[in-house]
C-alpha cells in the first residue's frame, strides 16, 4: 500500500495561492453581476417613474384646480392656553399678518417653502416693517425648497437677520446623519405671546386652493415653539447673527407639548408620539396627511388597532402635488384595507395637513407628514395636546373633510388594473427618499 506523502510547505503555498486567486476571481464575478442587476433595477425605476411623472403632467394640464373650502376658524380654551385651528389659507395668513404688524419686541419666523409671489411680498414687507420699528427680527427658510425663488427676492434689508438654512452643508449625510435633513418646520412666534405652527407654507398658491391646517397658541404654550425656534437658531446661526435668549419653563404638566425632530441631535420624537398614541388608541384614531407612507411599524401600528376593533380612518388626497409619493403610497393600500383600516380619498384640492386624533381626546398637529422623509430624516415640529375641546375641533373638522372624500373599498382597489400593482412594487423602494 502506497504512503501519501505529505504536502511541502512551499506546495501549501502555491495551493493557497491559486485557490485565494479563484476565489477573487469568482467575488469580482459576484460583484459585477450585482452591480449590472442593481443599474438595471435602477433603470428600470427610473424608467417608471419617468412614465409616470409624465402621465401625471399631462393629467394635471387636463383638470380645472378646485378652491379649498372657506371654513371659518374654530377656537377651543386648552388649560390656560387659547388654541385656534384654520383650514383656509388666507384667514390664517391674515392673522399672521396682524401678529407681526402687532410685534413690539420680537419675531422668529420659520417657512419650509416662502414662494416669491403677492403673498411671499406681503410677508416680507410685514417683517421689513417690523425691523424698521426697531424689533428683533429673525428668519430662516430652507435653501434646497426654496431653490426657485428668485434670489433678488430672498435679499432683505440688514436689520433683518436671515438664516438660509444650506443646500449643502459641510460632511457627508449618509456617514454623518447629523449634516442630514431640511429644515421643513413652518413656526412664527411674535412677542412670546403668540405663536403658530402647522403645514402651511407661505405663498399664494396655498391660500385658497390647498386644504391645509395650522393653529394659533395664545398662552404660556407659546413657549414650546419659541424654545424650537431659538434652539435651532443658536444652534445653527453664523457669526455676526445675534444669540438669542434661551428660557425655561416653569410648566411641567402642560397639556400642549411639542416633539421636535432635529437631525443634528439624532432625535426624531414625533414618530415615537404617533406609536404611543396608536398602541393606547381604544375607539378611534383618525389621521389627515398629504404624504402617507407609513413604515413598518406605523403599519402594524395600525393594523393592531384596527384588529381590537377601533375605527381607523386615513385621509389623504386622491392626487397630491407629488405623484411618485401618490404611487409608493398605494403599494401599502392592499395590507391596510385587508387589515380594515378605511382609506378616504379628497378630491379636487390638495390636503397638505398633518393632523391625526385619538379616542377624542388626543390630538396632534405640525409639519410632518408619516413618512421616512418626515419622520427620520427632516428637522420637524409637532404639537402633542391632550385636551377633549380641540380634539373635538378636529374630528369636526374631519367629518367636514369626509364630505368631500370617496372612500376606497377593498373590492376597487383589487380589481385595478393588473399594471398598477407592477407600478407600485417597481416604485416601492423609493420610500426610503420620500
Amino acid at each position: 500500500m502506497a504512503l501519501t506523502r505529505p504536502l511541502s510547505l512551499g506546495r501549501l503555498r502555491a495551493m493557497r495561492h491559486v485557490l485565494s486567486r479563484e476565489s477573487r476571481r469568482v467575488l469580482r464575478r459576484a460583484r459585477g453581476v450585482a452591480v449590472r442587476g442593481a443599474v438595471a433595477g435602477l433603470g428600470v425605476q427610473l424608467t417608471v417613474a419617468a412614465g409616470v411623472v409624465a402621465a401625471d403632467l399631462l393629467r394635471k394640464r387636463r383638470s380645472v384646480p378646485g378652491a379649498a373650502p372657506e371654513d371659518p376658524p374654530l377656537s377651543s380654551q386648552v388649560g390656560e392656553d387659547t388654541v385656534t385651528t384654520y383650514t383656509y389659507g388666507q384667514d390664517l395668513y391674515d392673522d399672521m399678518l396682524a401678529a407681526v404688524d402687532g410685534a413690539r419686541d420680537y419675531v422668529y419666523l420659520a417657512s419650509y417653502i416662502w414662494k416669491g409671489d403677492e403673498v411671499g411680498q406681503a410677508f416680507k414687507d410685514a417683517v421689513v416693517r417690523a425691523a424698521d420699528r426697531g424689533v428683533l427680527v429673525c428668519l430662516v427658510f430652507d435653501g434646497f425648497a426654496n431653490l426657485v425663488v428668485p434670489r433678488s427676492f430672498k435679499d432683505f434689508p440688514d436689520t433683518v437677520h436671515v438664516m438660509h438654512f444650506p443646500v449643502v452643508r459641510s460632511g457627508l449625510p449618509i456617514v454623518d446623519l447629523r449634516r442630514s435633513g431640511r429644515d421643513h418646520r413652518k413656526i412664527l412666534v411674535v412677542d412670546g405671546r403668540v405663536g403658530f405652527v402647522g403645514g402651511y407654507n407661505i405663498g399664494s398658491l396655498y391660500a385658497t386652493t390647498w386644504r391645509d391646517t395650522h393653529v394659533r397658541l395664545e398662552g404660556p404654550g407659546v413657549w414650546e415653539l419659541q424654545n424650537a425656534f431659538v434652539d435651532f437658531w443658536n444652534r445653527h446661526r453664523r457669526a455676526g447673527k445675534p444669540e438669542l435668549p434661551d428660557s425655561g419653563s416653569r410648566r411641567w404638566d402642560s397639556p400642549v407639548r411639542a416633539a421636535r425632530n432635529e437631525p443634528s441631535r439624532l432625535i426624531y420624537p414625533v414618530r415615537a408620539l404617533y406609536l404611543e398614541a396608536l398602541d393606547r388608541a381604544t375607539e378611534r384614531v383618525w389621521i389627515t396627511q398629504g404624504y402617507f407612507i407609513p413604515d413598518r411599524e406605523i403599519l402594524e401600528a395600525l393594523l393592531k388597532a384596527s384588529a381590537r376593533g377601533v375605527d381607523v380612518r386615513v385621509l389623504m388626497p386622491e392626487h397630491s402635488n407629488h405623484i411618485l409619493a401618490d404611487v409608493v403610497a398605494r403599494y401599502y393600500w392592499s395590507e391596510l384595507l385587508r387589515g380594515g383600516v378605511r382609506i378616504f380619498l379628497y378630491q379636487d384640492v390638495m390636503v397638505h395637513a398633518k393632523t391625526a386624533t385619538v379616542d377624542g381626546r388626543w390630538t396632534t398637529v405640525g409639519t410632518a407628514n408619516i413618512d421616512r422623509l418626515s419622520l427620520r430624516g427632516n428637522y420637524e415640529i409637532n404639537l402633542e395636546v391632550l385636551d377633549a375641546d380641540l380634539a373635538g375641533d378636529l374630528e369636526e373638522i374631519f367629518q367636514r373633510d369626509l364630505e368631500r372624500c370617496r372612500e376606497l373599498t377593498s373590492e376597487e382597489w383589487e380589481e385595478r388594473p393588473w399594471y398598477y400593482g407592477v407600478i407600485e412594487r417597481v416604485l416601492q423602494p423609493l420610500h426610503w427618499m420620500l
